[in-house]
């Protein structure tokens, strides 16, 4: 799931140490004023900001936590920072210096969530979702079985950025390390996007729209999927 605005050009900035490819950022890196870097546990409460902010009015978070901006932003924000946490464990997240975006991806293999993340998370959806707890388990159930259909990739779980820095190419920034990742190892990627207006943005970095969930009695989020382009 996606909150972003008008994509601008890439830019990375990734430590010699790190695992992505770096000949492709390198360039990149030329011609942006962002500079995406991995994430580190000191980003979680800026990161969890960021995100409850940029998921403010999506339609799953508003069927999930009410459309009470107060108690809405205290619930995504803790989700949130759970989720963060829960994907610093395998990588990759990535965010920018100020943290005003983040995307959190789920390397080949890694997107299912554990018994024990679930059992984590309990407290926290309990809490927020209250009686819609039953629907809520239907609606993820339904997105896993779509999940589950497609080959081998990495999965972006989260994408967004903070309001008042939506359309100045951050979330851009974010996708390009994991995206050249895809390329250069030949694996697919794949997203749910849950506004149907952030599909052209994700339609401009090659991804495609392959089915529709809807969640029981709620908004429909729209799986999309993207081939790895080859080198040129």
């Amino acid at each position: 799931m996606g909150s972003e605005g008008t994509p601008g050009v890439y830019g990375v900035d990734l430590p010699d140490s790190h695992p992505f490819p770096r000949r492709e950022w390198q360039a990149l890196q030329m011609t942006t004023a962002h500079r995406a870097r991995p994430a580190n546990p000191a980003d979680l409460d800026g990161m969890a900001e960021a995100l409850a902010l940029a998921f403010h009015d999506d339609p799953v978070f508003q069927w999930l936590f009410g459309t009470d901006p107060t108690r809405s932003h205290r619930h995504s924000r803790s989700f949130f920072l759970h989720e963060g946490a829960r994907h610093l464990r395998h990588e990759p997240v990535f965010t920018v210096d100020g943290t005003p975006a983040a995307a959190y991806w789920d390397p080949p293999g890694h997107w299912k969530t554990s018994l024990g993340d679930l059992v984590r998370l309990a407290p926290i959806m309990v809490r927020a979702v209250r009686s819609r707890v039953p629907k809520a388990l239907r609606g993820l159930s339904r997105m896993e079985a779509a999940h589950a259909r497609q080959p081998d990739h990495y999965y972006l779980a989260v994408l967004g950025t903070r309001p008042d820095r939506q359309g100045t190419g951050l979330g851009s920034a974010l996708l390009a390390p994991v995206l050249g990742r895809c390329d250069d190892e030949g694996i697919g990627a794949y997203l749910e996007s849950s506004k149907p207006e952030n599909i052209p943005f994700y339609r401009r970095h090659g991804f495609e729209v392959v089915g529709e969930v809807a969640f029981p009695s709620g908004p429909t989020v729209w799986p999309m999927w993207r081939d790895p382009h080859a080198p040129e």
